[in-house]
Parts: C-alpha cells; structure tokens; sequence
C-alpha cells in the first residue's frame, strides 16, 4: 500500500506541473522552477541525503567500477556522436543523457525490492558517483552546445550542487551531528526538492510535441541507456573478481531510466529541452517493458555464480 502510494504521488505532482502549464501558459516561467531547483534546494537535498548515514569508505570499489564502466561508454559515445548526428546539442544529448541515470529515486528503491535493505550501502554510494557524473561531465556536454571548452568547464564549478556534495561528504566522514531542529529544515527543502522536480517534469511534457517528435535521438539514447550500458557493465564486469551479488546490484543501478535532473540541465542551457523531457519519459516508458529482460539477463550472469 505504501509503494502504491508513493508511485501514486509522483504521477499526481508531474500532473500538477502537466496542467499548471497547459491551463495558465505564458503565466508560468518554465526556466525560473530550474533555477530555484539547480542553485537553490538541490543543494541542500543533496547535503540531507548524503549525511543520512555514514559513509563506508570500504566500499569504494563499487563507484570505482561504476565510474570505469560509464567511462568506457562515455568514450565510445563520444566517437559515434559524429557520425550519427549532425546538430551540437543533440549530439551533447546523446552523449550525456544515455549515462545519466534514476540512480536514487529509482535505483535504491529498487535494490531494496529486489536484493534486500543489505543492498542499500552499495545502491547509496553508486548514487552519490552518479551525482558526480551529473555535475561535472552532464554540465560540461550540456553547457558544450552554447559555451567554449574553458567556459563549459567553468560552468561545472558555478552550479553549487557540487560543492554541497563535497561538503556534505567531507561532514559526514568528520563525524559532527546536525541538530534535529536543523535536521527537520534540511528534511523540509529535501522532500520541497523532490515535488518541484516532478512539477517542472510536467510543466516541460506539457510543451513537449508529440507529432514532431526527435524519434532517432529517443530511440539512440533509450538504446544506449536501456540495453547497451548495462550489457557493457556485465562484460567488464565478467573480467573482474567482484562478488556476484554485488555485479548485480551495480548492473541494476546501470539499467534505471533516465534520471529527471537531465531536463534541470538542458532547460538551464537551453539544450533542446523539449526533446530531452520526451526521451525521458520514453526511457522510462520503455524501462517498464524491458526490466523483466534485464533482470532474467542479470540473474543468468550473476546468479549462477553463486
């Protein structure tokens, strides 16, 4: 009943945000949701989050493997790029939005559901390397569609989302309290971060067409994000030594649809972000089909390992 409700309430804010910007329009400033967003309450979700519980260095080598396996894909993306698309920003869509996952909303529930609560540590700091990804790499190709490489570069160090995450890590590992009152403010904006997420989500699908739809940016980076990464992810992984109940839980982290946040990005630098709030949706569309597959593929791999 609980999940129920949960999934439930997400569809009802994307709705909110759906008929907000279908009824009142010119009235609401799509790009002002983002900027409060981005330079305002993500950074304190993100300090909330990452200070929940202390961090397990031990487990290091997971986002280590993470990073190798988004690395080795970012690399390959990069090549084809150029061959597939002619246009700058869809090129940067297609690069970056294919590796950027639902790492934490998505990821971690869903470790939980299928792995059990032991799952958590792991699925928790794959999230906070996603995180990482997101604000550096994501910023760097989204702002690479108007901006130079030096100030594409220099956008990653402007959006405070970073910073709150290194802070929040260096906080967590000195071993200092927050004070429940505090607490509760940093709560408050976190779960404010999460509804006006979901609002801008609807306010951007409302203006997202249909008919003229970007099919072969969908398709390409469904493709990627769905079936090619996490195939990739299980063939690294094949050649390491890496307890199997562990591959599996970081192959399930690579198989969770597109993460929202890429719409924050590409509204903020006007990165197509029609097209891209449609490959989302797609995305996740498309995830709802194929995670019997990926999870029936994930337990032939690694399961028989055991």
């Amino acid at each position: 009943m609980n999940a129920l409700l949960a999934v439930s309430s997400i569809y009802v804010f994307i709705l909110i945000g759906f008929i907000a910007k279908k009824v009142f329009d010119d009235r609401i400033d799509d790009k002002s949701f983002v900027i409060i967003s981005l330079y305002f309450l993500q950074p304190i979700f993100i300090f909330w989050g990452l200070t929940r519980s202390p961090i397990d260095f031990n487990l290091i080598y997971t986002p280590f493997l993470y990073f190798i396996i988004i690395s080795v894909v970012l690399i390959v993306l990069i090549l084809l790029s150029r061959f597939m698309f002619r246009d700058t920003q869809e090129r940067s869509i297609f690069i970056v939005a294919s590796l950027i996952g639902n790492t934490g909303n998505l990821g971690i529930p869903l470790g939980i559901a299928l792995f059990g609560e032991s799952s958590v540590p792991y699925t928790s700091i794959i999230n906070i390397a996603n995180i990482f990804f997101i604000y550096t790499v994501g910023i760097y190709f989204y702002a690479k569609s108007h901006y130079s490489i030096q100030d594409s570069l220099k956008e990653m160090f402007k959006i405070p989302i970073l910073w709150s995450a290194i802070i929040a890590l260096g906080f967590n590992y000195s071993g200092m309290g927050i004070h429940q009152q505090i607490d509760q403010v940093l709560q408050m904006a976190a779960y404010a971060t999460i509804v006006l997420q979901l609002i801008i989500f609807g306010i951007y699908l409302a203006k997202t067409p249909i008919k003229s739809q970007n099919f072969r940016l969908t398709l390409s980076v469904s493709l990627v994000k769905l079936i090619i990464l996490p195939l990739m992810g299980i063939w690294i992984l094949s050649f390491t030594t890496f307890p199997s109940e562990l591959s599996a839980i970081l192959v399930v982290s690579l198989i969770v649809p597109l993460a929202v946040n890429n719409v924050n990005m590409a509204a903020l630098y006007e990165c197509k972000p029609y097209d891209v709030t449609a490959v989302v949706l797609v995305s996740t569309l498309l995830f709802l089909l194929l995670a019997y597959f990926d999870l029936m593929l994930i337990e032939y791999f690694f399961a028989s390992a055991n």
